[in-house]
């Protein structure tokens, strides 16, 4: 979300999983039909994801990121397994001037029948823009899209920005149909251009595709799905090992052995748990506090007790799912000296926090608690749904805070994250930094075009940022999805998080 994702606990974690289920199942039992109201070829899917909608499907929020995963909507541009942009709406692009781009839009159509056009694009992109709160993927740059003529469109940003073609994949800048937008709402079912259409939401519930098909890509091998949306991972892995669901996304660590190597697919992930420490107030503001915390983790001691090896040990801020993060990384500049043992035990109390929406990291935070503690600190745990902790986090209420964070999640480039999170103005700074050789680093890094030459610089800002020990790297994360790859073919494993269910999707 996050990145955490901003979400609420959909339903009583008590329940058994087959009554999460019923609603999904209820929805199947009668066999479906598309759109058209022609029997359908092939089965619908039954998937249930891990976040329920938190904003009414909004394409602004992380609701965007659940629509993406679903295939329901789509941008000018996608992302290749590179993280390199790559044709989607718009079938070609070129750099005109510094600040200025025009996209070639492909023939399509949107979900409810009319054309994607300039003026549809226009709309979508500004909307975008002028959005409240604003979309995280533009908080450190401005777009203004106008029509240029019959098929294109042009789009002029505020600072030069080289990374417009892979920004413009993100899904809070997907383009909806004129209908989307309406008395200041924008409602994406029926109004996208994906290969499924969202049909119908039932609250954080559930939610029901049809498949599309007018879909520029080929129809979908699946008529539909059928999506439950459900907080508890324990409850979605025995969906999976009973059958009542084909696709489960996010299978926790804890039950990815019980369900066997048939069931559970793990793969690198761009996403690092790492340990924010508050560089602005309380015992962390002192560097040499901060060192000595990073000195207390034990990585591979996580990854053995919390994830069952199921993860990677941290070798810095980006991790394996950054193919090119390794080669590039540079030694932190900078730390400060650790404090002894008796200095850390005068300081006072410190609070860590952590969420219960990802499942492992209730665990990881105790693992920490010990590492801390056997360093001399005192600690105390507060733990909760992530919607409860955010804005104290954000307002640099606690001491530490341990989230899961995907460093490619807004631009597929590690340096909006950078941007994001560790910087005097950045929109997600949890660590409160703020310094001056960062901020430098990391403007160089966001002003830099060509690949190899962008890599080294996003790895300087990489190692500037360590330097602070305003984040500890925990380790990073392996994704495991479920399903059964025997009768289940064609899901995403995207490190990335952008894609899950796809038009290749289906059963049998």
């Amino acid at each position: 979300m996050p990145t955490p994702r901003r979400r609420r606990s959909a339903l009583p974690l008590t329940l058994s999983a087959t009554a999460l289920l019923v609603p999904l199942a209820t929805a199947c039992s009668g066999g479906a039909s598309g759109t058209d109201g022609a029997a359908d070829d092939g089965k619908r899917l039954r998937v249930v994801m891990a976040f329920p909608p938190a904003q009414a499907m909004s394409p602004y929020g992380d609701d965007a990121v659940t629509l993406s995963r679903l295939a329901v909507i789509e941008g000018l541009t996608g992302l290749g397994r590179d993280g390199a942009a790559e044709p989607a709406l718009a079938s070609s692009w070129k750099r005109d001037r510094a600040k200025e781009w025009t996209f070639t839009l492909r023939d399509a159509v949107f979900q409810d029948g009319t054309k994607v056009d300039p003026a549809a694009v226009v709309r979508s992109l500004n909307a975008a823009e002028k959005a409240s709160p604003k979309p995280r993927v533009l908080s450190d740059t401005g777009i203004t899209a106008s029509a240029a003529g019959a098929g294109a469109v042009r789009i002029v940003t505020d600072e030069a920005d080289p990374l417009l073609p892979q920004r413009l994949a993100n899904p809070s800048l997907t383009i909806l149909s004129a209908a989307a937008y309406r008395d200041g709402k924008v409602n994406p079912a029926g109004h996208a251009t994906g290969p499924f259409t969202l049909a119908a939401v039932k609250g954080a519930v559930s939610a029901t595709l049809e498949r599309n098909d007018t879909y520029w890509g080929g129809r979908a091998e699946s008529p539909g799905a059928d999506v439950t949306f459900v907080a508890d991972g324990t409850a979605r892995a025995n969906a999976l090992r009973t059958g009542a669901v084909d696709v489960a996304e996010y299978v926790p660590i804890s039950q990815a052995s019980l369900l066997g190597d048939g069931l559970v697919h793990a793969f690198a992930s761009a996403r690092t748990n790492g340990l924010s420490l508050n560089t602005r107030h309380g015992v962390f503001a002192d560097p040499a506090m901060r060192a000595a915390a990073r000195s207390a983790i034990d990585s591979e001691a996580l990854v053995k007790a919390v994830h069952e090896g199921r993860a990677d040990t941290a070798q810095g801020l980006l991790g394996p799912g950054v193919p090119w993060a390794a080669a590039a990384r540079k030694a932190p500049v900078g730390r400060a000296a650790a404090a002894d043992r008796a200095q850390v035990a005068k300081t006072k109390e410190i609070v860590l926090a952590t969420y219960t929406n990802r499942p492992e990291l209730p665990e990881v935070a105790t693992v920490v608690q010990q590492q801390l503690t056997g360093r001399g600190f005192t600690v105390r745990q507060v733990v909760r749904d992530y919607a409860q902790l955010e804005a104290d986090a954000l307002a640099g209420k606690y001491d530490a805070f341990i989230q899961a964070r995907n460093t490619l999640l807004d631009t597929a480039d590690p340096v909006s994250y950078l941007a994001s999170d560790f910087t005097c103005d950045g929109s997600f700074n949890i660590s409160q930094l703020c310094d001056e050789r960062v901020d430098a680093a990391v403007d160089k890094a966001a002003g830099t075009a060509g690949t190899d030459a962008r890599h080294a610089a996003a790895a300087a800002a990489e190692a500037d940022v360590l330097g602070t020990d305003a984040l500890v790297p925990l380790l990073h994360e392996r994704f495991v999805q479920g399903y059964d790859d025997s009768r289940v073919h064609g899901v995403s494993l995207d490190p990335m998080e952008r894609t899950l269910i796809t038009a290749d999707t289906r059963v049998g």
